[in-house]
């Protein structure tokens, strides 16, 4: 069977892979001119599987109010509001409750579980080096208040046998010693020793080596321009470069996906919420984060990738704005500095990059069909596409293959939001 991936990122690569795998003719297009060359580029570097939470909290609009008084805000909101961010803000805000916290949340660490199986299942087939580290990650707190209400949030964890660990100040420094020069700020921290890091954009290209050896074929430069439909499916995508048709099709498109998919009548949530990356080289390896660290106060997340560390932080809601903001970026040197003093250099060259995660109002991916009956969608994983990435392509490949999924699809798929396929099925 014959298949067409629209996207080349990680989830892009990913679903071309198990697609493969289970036998198919599998087609990946793109704009770019090779893999992983948006979102995934630069992106945190976290496979945060224990982590996986939506930015929809309980307290997210009371936070919103204290951080816009403060100035120091990690969510950033254009002062002209568009019709879309408003819509995005007004949707995630009615997921800011504990129930739905909950269930958002245990959608999250089901599919994030999963993916890290699926990522140990490729390591075990293919050989590849991505700079990954596996040493957990450390969630730190700056006070106690913070540190207690962390421990109500164990209790889901629990429920998915999430393995986790509550550290005092003394502990958080003994699992990083480079956090010796703030110990005195520290609360504590909450450190999940599952976690991963490893450098997205060095595995996609490994993946996209073993899917060219697989016989995946890619075609990059190719722009979209409209999805053609025919008795309420999906006949071919018209490009730059003419047609292309198949059997079936997953659009894998990041932030791109929503407005492809309203052209023929699908509303899915998926909003661009900007983010931003710098990249410095390390100058002393003892005084560096030795995996990921996770600021809950400010929002932001390092990260020890090889020589390097990774500062990436932000939620900018300013549609698909792609100018590099100088408050961003003085905001995670210093995310840095408070923390690791003397990991790196103030004259060190930095690597400043932004990129818009594909986000979803209750946090949640969408994986699985369309009303159209040959279209897929495999998109909407927000800050953990990397996170998700395999599980998500292994996942969507049993969709397809009409096999059995390994996990339950409930709560995933499109069809949770009520207003998704109102008018789809007229456009067939």
């Amino acid at each position: 069977m014959k298949v067409l991936v629209l996207g080349a990122g990680i989830i892009g690569t990913t679903s071309a892979y198990f697609l493969a795998k289970q036998g198919h003719d599998v087609t990946v297009i793109d704009r770019q001119d090779s893999v992983a060359m948006e979102t995934s580029n630069s992106n945190a570097g976290q496979l945060s599987y224990a982590f996986s939470s939506p930015w929809a909290a309980p307290g997210l609009p009371l936070d919103l109010i204290k951080w816009t008084l403060t100035g120091r805000s990690p969510v950033v909101v254009n002062p002209i509001i568009s019709f879309e961010t408003t819509k995005f803000m007004y949707r995630m805000f009615k997921n800011c409750n504990p129930k739905s916290y909950e269930l958002n949340k245990s959608r999250m660490l089901r599919v994030a579980n999963y993916s890290q199986k699926c990522l140990l299942e490729i390591e075990k087939e293919i050989d590849v080096n991505y700079e990954q580290r596996k040493q957990g990650s450390l969630q730190l707190f700056w006070n106690l208040k913070d540190l207690e209400k962390a421990k109500k949030d164990t209790l889901i964890l629990e429920k998915f046998n999430i393995k986790y660990e509550l550290l005092d100040a003394n502990a958080c420094i003994k699992a990083e010693p480079g956090l010796q020069y703030i110990k005195n700020k520290l609360a504590g921290g909450l450190q999940f020793k599952n976690d991963f890091t490893g450098n997205c954009f060095i595995f996609a290209n490994e993946i996209y080596k073993k899917c060219l050896r697989m016989g995946v074929k890619f075609e990059f430069n190719t722009h979209i321009e409209s999805i053609l439909l025919e008795n309420n499916k999906v006949c071919a995508i018209k490009t730059n470069k003419g047609e292309i048709s198949s059997d079936n099709y997953s659009v894998s498109l990041g932030s791109y996906s929503s407005k492809l998919l309203a052209t023929i009548g699908i509303d899915i949530p998926v909003y661009p919420v900007k983010g931003y990356s710098i990249t410095l080289p390390i100058l002393s390896d003892k005084d560096a984060p030795q995996s990921t660290i996770m600021d809950d106060k400010n929002k932001i997340g390092i990260t020890r990738l090889g020589d390097n560390v990774r500062v990436a932080g932000t939620a900018h809601l300013t549609d698909f704005n792609k100018e590099l903001r100088a408050k961003s970026l003085r905001s995670l040197k210093n995310g840095l500095n408070n923390l690791f003093p003397m990991a790196t250099s103030e004259s060190s060259d930095v690597n400043f990059w932004t990129g818009f995660r594909p986000s979803t109002p209750d946090g949640t991916p969408i994986i699985g069909a369309t009303p159209y009956s040959n279209l897929y969608l495999n998109t909407g994983h927000g800050t953990l596409g990397w996170t998700m990435s395999a599980g998500s392509g292994k996942l969507l490949a049993s969709i397809i293959s009409s096999t059995k999924p390994e996990i339950s699809f409930d709560g995933i798929e499109m069809s949770r939001y009520n207003y998704s396929n109102k008018t789809a099925l007229k456009y067939g």
